[in-house]
């Protein structure tokens, strides 16, 4: 059944993503990443397991979380910065 909901997960998000359009696609992923930190609560409840494989597992889950949520907050900061007016001379 977990299988089941996986590939049905997978092919709606492929689904998904190709339907929006490119000038949203940056927004929509910065944001989605940034609020992606819930799955951080997630990932310290796995690290705290009582197996090691368990464990291991929650650490990278962890690891990759939190690259996500940094890589989330880079990319709108990045994006944010497109809009600033540039001091300088104009050319």
């Amino acid at each position: 059944m977990m299988v089941f909901v996986f590939v049905l997960a997978l092919f709606l998000g492929v689904e998904l993503i190709n339907k929006v359009p490119s000038q949203l696609h940056t927004p929509l992923m910065s944001g989605s990443n940034a609020i992606s930190g819930i799955t951080l609560v997630g990932a310290l409840i796995a690290a705290s397991s009582d197996t090691a494989v368990g464990s291991v597992l929650g650490v990278l889950a962890l690891v990759f979380a939190t690259v996500n949520v940094v890589g989330g907050y880079l990319v709108t900061d990045r994006m944010l910065q497109m809009f600033k007016p540039r001091s300088g001379p104009e050319q």
